[in-house]
């Protein structure tokens, strides 16, 4: 073979010229400097919504919702509509976003560039307490660190689902000093956040809100002892907490995860990890998630199944990868 067929074609370098970079880096300096502002969201238009089959959702999540998101729940509504005139409008947010403001910035600068020039962001947290600190010590004009607070939630949307990441089940034993103010993760503490934001929410009785129950762990990323307080805690959201005749629903995820036992099954969970969902699994529960979204809005959430399956209609989650029938 000829020695110039092995040879290697050689590579044109182009160098960007350092005044270019600078200059990159000076506008992106100039943008971190700009007041940073909260994410405008579109005006809800209530009047209209109630004339016609119309309702604005929002999805917050962090990681694990976004698998789930992922897993088609946005394809559910849509086919939903398609089937019965509805027009449902469905969106995720990450939230809190942990961009301090700086929203455009961040889709034109790398993470790690990022995190340098804006220090002052809320941290990557959705638990009890953050949501108590960001819905209840921050109301109307009030927000920490540029994050949207509930008032601004509920002027653009008919209904917020909302839900903590997979640490939520990291329950430490109670010290005997609970404190709603207390980010500590104990489950008095976890209750007096849940009582103070029922009543918050219940301040905007035409909003609805589905709160997932709290995402479980592997077995291999927790104990006995912990998993038994997130257990008990869950059933005190459940039996308890969770009343009928307002505006408030659950979505049982945590019993999907877990098929009702201590921990989550590790068919659901990506291999090795804590608890973020496997894509077969998020393929089964994001139509269940659907259609307990439409069950809520349509004035079955007292009555349809928390999970969001019936096994009178088949389209309860089956072992085995089987994806319901929606």
């Amino acid at each position: 073979m000829p020695s110039s067929i092995l040879a290697p074609t050689p590579r044109r370098v182009v160098q960007t010229p350092r005044s270019a970079v600078v200059a990159a880096l000076s506008l992106a300096l100039a943008a971190a400097a700009c007041t940073p502002a909260i994410d405008a969201q579109p005006p809800l238009d209530r009047a209209h919504a109630s004339q016609t089959k119309n309702a604005r959702i929002v999805l917050l999540h962090h990681s694990v919702g976004e698998v789930i998101w992922n897993g088609g729940l946005a394809n559910y509504i849509s086919d939903w509509n398609s089937a019965h005139g509805s027009r449902y409008e469905i969106t995720e947010l990450t939230y809190p976003n942990t961009l301090g403001g700086h929203a455009d910035l961040r889709r034109v600068m790398p993470g790690r560039l990022f995190v340098k020039l804006v220090p002052d962001r809320y941290p990557w947290d959705n638990y009890p307490y953050d949501y108590w600190n960001l819905w209840i010590a921050h109301k109307g004009n009030q927000h920490d660190r540029y994050e949207l607070n509930l008032d601004d939630l509920v002027r653009s949307y008919d209904v917020i689902v909302f839900k903590h990441c997979y640490p939520v089940s990291g329950i430490e034993p109670d010290n005997g000093v609970p404190s709603v103010s207390s980010p500590v993760k104990t489950e008095a503490n976890y209750r007096l956040q849940y009582e103070a934001l029922k009543q918050r929410m219940h301040e905007f009785p035409q909003t609805k809100f589905i709160l997932w129950t709290p995402t479980g762990l592997t077995q291999a990323f927790t104990n006995p002892t912990q998993a038994e307080r997130a257990d008990r805690f869950t059933a005190w959201v459940k039996d308890s907490w969770d009343t009928k005749g307002d505006n408030i629903f659950l979505w049982d995820f945590r019993k999907l995860q877990t098929g009702g036992d201590l921990y989550v099954q590790a068919a659901h969970a990506r291999k090795g990890d804590e608890a973020h969902p496997s894509d077969e699994f998020a393929a089964q529960v994001a139509p269940l998630l659907g259609r307990r979204i439409v069950d809520v809005i349509e004035g079955r959430g007292d009555t349809g199944s928390l999970t969001g399956g019936s096994p009178a209609r088949g389209d309860q989650m089956v072992r085995g990868g089987s994806r319901p029938r929606t």
